[in-house]
């Protein structure tokens, strides 16, 4: 392999190219995504970066951007093979020169790469954190021109993150020791995780700090206590038939049975989960990349390797640990920022569940208050009588006003004085010693005089049918929401019998009064899904996405490689009917624009568009191409001269395309692009052609005679 000089400081490194030329012309966007152009800038002009920006907001362009920026190579570290393979299928696909150096790496590929390195060609380079062990990885990095570290789910190298990853502490000192800057990107991290982020990568000085927007406007949040789970999870899938979902629990058995009663109901569906083998969970994650409308249901194993855009639904089945891992997961929907739907079922057993498994941990008990104190944030946001957006943005340190797109917004709950009720139960869990579980406890208060109850002397408690008033489907909803006020917990010492905290002892005094939700009518909510587009345009919707299978299968790339729903809704809406108008839909960049562009206009317009010069294509969608086809119009009333009499001449379209952009002013300038002869003979009219341009006027005879 060549070598490669080592890095220059990040000061001498210069900025090529402007941030909005590279997003148009590679990735077709005309404007940045809320937040993304600052944090562009940082990391392209070389200053240490941490990024915290929510799933879907588009974190990956933050540091894929600058790379073709700035020079040299810039090297991402990435936490799973999946996700780096993925990103590099759609960077090649926009015509940006990536790779994935991994242990599966083929040779040929291997090769490749090489070559690309040689002859400076490679732009990102795409590494495990586990190949930091490795002690010549440092060398390698120099030799390849390594200029800037770009660190993805940088929550990993936390102990407070839900994904800690020990290899991901190499990474503070490789950049170190290579002396380039370092920009970090990860969403939904705490203060905590942030600041064990800071102090892990960028020890020797702190980073510029970007915490942007948690809002995903786009996501539409509910909560719905569970009734019939299995029921509830086939409602809200059936009602989005052939959309992309995901449906996550708990547990791998759960799992698989509601995997097995989707696909009894006719939904293309498969489980996933740690437990299945490993080309198993290989052949989901292709199908569910590739395939439009399939539902994978799975556990926290499946999800962070996943960079599908368009999925439409996810699904918690069971109640996740804490906030960071529900907004994680409920996050991959409508990464394409369009419409999509979370909704989460919660119960008192899937509180049990969470209480326990923190109390029978290993973490010290600094750690376990604290992961009390993230479950208790999530149940507050499960249990809000409020905009659930607002209680939720509110725990990352954003305030809002309601969203008008939740469940309590769209549909506000019911209140009622709870107080009662409250100390009641409270009362009956002191009198049994905190010895018994809600259902025990339920049996007291509604008069059941159960063996159980009889035995244990608790029908002669004052407490014994104090609540008999009150229906047993009614008690249950206030154990529930006790639990999720932290009122309760229960006591793994105790086999999960329920217990008073501290917050529930001034309740039990009357000090402190309770408001309570009445519980909607059991059930999935009554919304169905919104269709992506008008009727009229379904047809042509369904045309694109068979062309984009077919086109994605040929090539052996997910579907959203070729192009995103989001692109191909603007094209059955505005139905562009040429090149210029096509590249200017969102998402097609000038590489798809050649690759994809006559088929997607042949589906649209019923016809193949006629053979385009790829001069003129690279100039789609631009001033540039209008500019082009006048000089192209003057060129063909002049080719035999402006009487008609003289020899043949014609001229190139990479020449006119070089006129269009370099707009030169006068003759001189025009004849170093054209040649003296073509000057001489198109010179005139090209001049007045780009004078007129400049002056914004519209233009007059293409020959230039007035």
């Amino acid at each position: 392999m060549t070598a490669v000089p080592p890095p220059r400081t990040e000061a001498a490194i210069p900025v090529a190219r402007a941030a909005g030329d590279i997003l148009a012309e590679v990735w077709g966007y005309r404007s940045f995504r809320p937040g993304q152009e600052a944090i562009v800038v940082a990391v392209a002009a070389g200053r240490d970066t941490l990024a915290i920006l929510p799933t879907g907001a588009g974190k990956s362009l933050c540091f894929q951007l600058p790379a073709l920026m700035r020079q040299g190579v810039t090297v991402v570290i990435s936490p799973l093979v999946a996700l780096m393979r993925d990103q590099v299928r759609a960077l090649r696909a926009a015509g940006v020169e990536a790779r994935a150096l991994t242990a599966a790496t083929p040779p040929e590929e291997a090769a490749a790469m090489r070559a690309e390195i040689d002859r400076g060609a490679l732009k990102l380079l795409y590494i495990a954190p586990e190949r930091l062990a490795g002690s010549g990885m440092p060398a390698f990095l120099r030799r390849i021109g390594t200029t800037l570290i770009a660190v993805d789910e940088a929550h990993c190298v936390s102990q407070w993150g839900h994904d800690f990853r020990p290899d991901y502490l190499r990474i503070g000192p490789l950049r170190a020791e290579l002396g380039v800057p370092l920009a970090a990107f990860t969403a939904t991290a705490d203060a905590e995780t942030r600041a064990e982020i800071v102090a892990r990568l960028f020890a020797d000085r702190p980073p510029e700090t970007f915490v942007h927007g948690f809002d995903r406007p786009n996501l539409r949040l509910a909560f719905v206590p569970k009734d019939s789970p299995r029921r509830q999870v086939l409602a809200f899938a059936a009602a989005r038939r052939g959309q992309a979902g995901i449906v996550y629990t708990a547990t791998r058995a759960r799992a698989e049975t509601i995997a097995a009663a989707l696909a009894e109901e006719g939904h293309a569906a498969v489980a996933y989960h740690a437990g299945l083998d490993a080309g198993i969970r290989e052949d989901v994650e292709a199908r569910f990349q590739r395939e439009d409308g399939l539902i994978v249901v799975a556990t926290v194993a499946f999800g962070m390797g996943i960079d599908k855009p368009d999925i439409r639904w996810v699904l918690q089945a069971d109640l996740p640990k804490s906030v960071e891992a529900y907004w994680q997961e409920a996050g991959r929907a409508g990464r394409d920022g369009a419409p999509a739907e979370t909704l989460t079922l919660w119960g008192p057993d899937d509180i049990r569940l969470r209480r326990v498994q923190i109390d029978e941990g290993a973490a010290p008990a600094e750690r376990k208050t604290a992961d009390h104190a993230r479950l208790n944030a999530l149940l507050g946001i499960a249990e809000a009588t409020g905009c659930r957006r607002q209680a939720l943005l509110g725990y990352f340190g954003e305030a809002s006003v309601p969203c008008g797109n939740c469940d309590l917004c769209r549909e506000p709950p019911r209140l009622f004085d709870g107080t009662e009720a409250v100390r009641k139960a409270l009362s009956a869990v002191a009198r049994t010693g905190e010895w018994f579980g809600a259902g025990h406890l339920i049996d007291i208060l509604t008069g059941t005089a159960t063996e159980k109850v009889r035995a244990r002397g608790h029908d002669r408690l004052p407490t014994f049918a104090a609540g008999r008033n009150v229906t047993r489907d009614r008690w249950q909803a206030v154990f529930r929401q006790m639990l999720g006020r932290d009122l309760l917990r229960p006591d793994p010492g105790r086999h999960g019998a329920l217990r008073m905290t501290e917050a529930a002892r001034p309740v039990l005094r009357g000090e402190v009064p309770v408001l309570l939700r009445d519980d909607p009518v059991p059930g999935a909510p009554r919304a169905v899904a919104r269709p992506a587009v008008s009727e009229a345009d379904e047809g042509l919707l369904a045309a694109l996405k068979g062309l984009r299978r077919r086109l994605a299968e040929a090539q052996g790339v997910p579907a959203y490689v070729v192009f995103p729903d989001r692109t191909l809704i603007e094209m059955a809406e505005r139905r562009p009917a040429t090149l210029d108008a096509l590249a200017t839909v969102s998402g097609v960049g000038a590489k798809k624009l050649g690759s994809y562009g006559a088929a997607f206009l042949a589906v649209i317009t019923g016809e193949a568009p006629a053979p385009t010069h790829p001069a003129r294509r690279r100039l789609a969608g631009r001033p540039e191409g209008a500019l082009h086809d006048r000089l192209a119009a003057a060129a063909a009333a002049l080719v035999r001269g402006p009487e008609g009499r003289d020899k043949p001449m014609s001229i190139a379209d990479a020449q006119l395309a070089r006129l269009a952009e370099a707009r030169p002013a006068d003759m001189a300038a025009l004849a170093r692009i054209v040649g003296p002869a073509r000057a001489e003979r198109f010179g005139t009219a090209f001049l007045a052609i780009l004078a007129d341009e400049a002056g914004g006027g519209d233009g007059g005879d293409p020959a230039g005679r007035g």
